[in-house]
């Protein structure tokens, strides 16, 4: 009893089997017998999803292979990189016997076998990739579909750190035509396995390094269905050591140099004309090298603002230094110093970049004089001589001679008390010159630390970060 009802289940489990599958018979273990017998039961059906009822989804495994990082252009958004593409999905209902055949799989055209339509979406340019016409199917009615494949993908690049940006570039395989009822993608491995691989078979050793990749399956949801997608994430780092060579110590040696001129004498025409020279020089340092520098409407990269600041620096040190050399030559024509700019620059301004403040003069004027007899030799009349004089003899001509030397030596002194004065508003003036020159190396000197520290910063971090 027990033997007839273990029969009849194998019966039972042979019928359904039967049902869902029939196996492929070859008259002979040859190529020409199994093509035959393809010809026969699976070429014919190409044009139909290979599944048994409408209703039921076909599960089609994706993956990848990252050979080749062709190139980044910013201009235009876009990534450009060589992949290998591989796709599995099963046929129901088809099986071989492998000793009857002869073989466990067979290469067959494409043109003869059904084929989902899995696009990539981010994909912006014209397919120029190799065509395979070939794939393979094995006896299990298991189909592989492997494919190399040169992806131009749009990718939104934020290269605000160049040259030490990190991109995040994302590749969503999906069907084109077909909802997530019909086809159904997976992933075929996991993203670190894809990593590892990648990372053997890479062939570009350019600008551009694989430091991570990631992978999410998802459903992409619109009106009247849902698509199934599988999205690959590339997380790209630059190689800067090119645009730091090229780009970054030239300039920091430039600004260095503008720097160093402050050391020059102030008041000096070759000062001038030095800095005239950095300037130029820099402008066509600027000029060569712009080629190198990224160009997207988007963001502006903290490099070109490095270099904006830079050559802002040594304008306004040549301003400086004429500024400087006018006040060196001229201030002697220049009214008084107002009294809120010098307490401002004299008193603060020169604490604040350690320069000791004007000291007031300590000298007392002394008259040999009594206070109740101050009579001006310079502007004696003749009617106050004769009234002084009015009961004495007649002067003496050498008495007359020393008056005259009096006058002489009070006009001189008058000249000289103007000349004190206007030297003192000209010294006021040049201190505020040699403040003004100090505070702008200070600035120079902050620029060049702060600037020097978040380069080295970046640069650290860019290399110990992985997304």
């Amino acid at each position: 009893m027990t033997e007839v009802k273990t029969a009849e289940l194998i019966f039972i489990c042979l019928s359904l089997l039967q049902g869902f599958a029939s196996a492929l018979n070859c008259s002979s273990p040859s190529p020409e017998s199994l093509f035959h017998a393809l010809e026969t039961e699976l070429f014919p059906k190409k044009l139909l999803r290979p599944v048994k009822r409408f209703s039921d989804t076909l599960n089609v495994s994706v993956d990848l292979t990252l050979v080749g990082l062709l190139g980044v252009d910013e201009k235009v958004q876009t990534l450009t990189i060589f992949i290998w593409q591989t796709l599995e999905w099963q046929i129901e209902g088809l099986s071989w016997d492998e000793q009857e055949c002869g073989t466990k799989r067979v290469s067959i055209p494409r043109e003869n076998l059904w084929i989902p339509d899995i696009i990539i979406s981010e994909f912006m340019d014209e397919d120029l990739s190799p065509t395979t016409p070939y794939v393979y199917l094995y006896n299990t009615g298991l189909v592989h579909d492997d494919k190399p494949m040169r992806v131009v993908n749009t990718c939104q690049l934020v290269i605000y750190t160049f040259p030490f940006d990190i991109q995040n570039c994302s590749f969503t395989f999906q069907p084109f035509l077909h909802f997530a009822e019909d086809i159904k993608l997976t992933q075929s491995r996991t993203a670190e396995e894809i990593l590892k691989e990648s990372l053997e078979v890479l062939k570009t050793k350019g600008e551009w390094e694989l430091i991570d990749m990631k992978a999410a399956p998802s459903t992409l949801q619109i009106t009247e269905g849902g698509f199934s997608e599988v999205k690959f994430y590339l997380i790209l780092r630059r190689r800067p050591i090119l645009y730091v060579v090229n780009l970054l110590i030239p300039s920091c040696f430039l600004i260095t140099v503008d720097l160093f001129s402050f050391f020059l004498p102030p008041h000096s025409v070759d000062r001038g004309s030095f800095k005239m020279t950095l300037i130029l020089g820099y402008t066509v340092f600027l000029l060569i090298m712009n080629d190198l520098l990224p160009v997207t409407g988007e963001t502006t990269p903290l490099m070109n603002v490095l270099f904006s600041l830079s050559l802002a620096l040594m304008v306004a040190s040549l301003l400086e230094t004429v500024l400087i050399t006018n006040l060196q030559f001229s201030s002697s024509q220049y009214s008084a110093v107002p009294k809120w700019l010098s307490i401002l620059v004299l008193d603060y301004l020169a604490r604040a970049v350690c320069l000791p403040p004007k000291k007031k003069s300590n000298r007392v004027t002394v008259s040999l004089q009594p206070p109740n007899i101050a009579v001006n030799s310079s502007i004696i009349s003749a009617s106050d001589l004769q009234i002084v004089y009015a009961d004495k003899p007649p002067p003496d001509p050498a008495l007359d001679e020393l008056r005259k030397l009096s006058r002489d030596l009070a006009a001189i002194r008058h000249q000289i008390d103007k000349q004190a004065e206007g030297s003192s508003s000209s010294q006021e003036w040049l201190m505020i010159g040699i403040v003004i020159d100090r505070l702008l190396f200070c600035l120079y000197i902050i620029f060049i630390s702060a600037s020097f520290a978040s380069i080295i910063f970046i640069w650290i971090w860019n290399n110990s970060k992985v997304v």
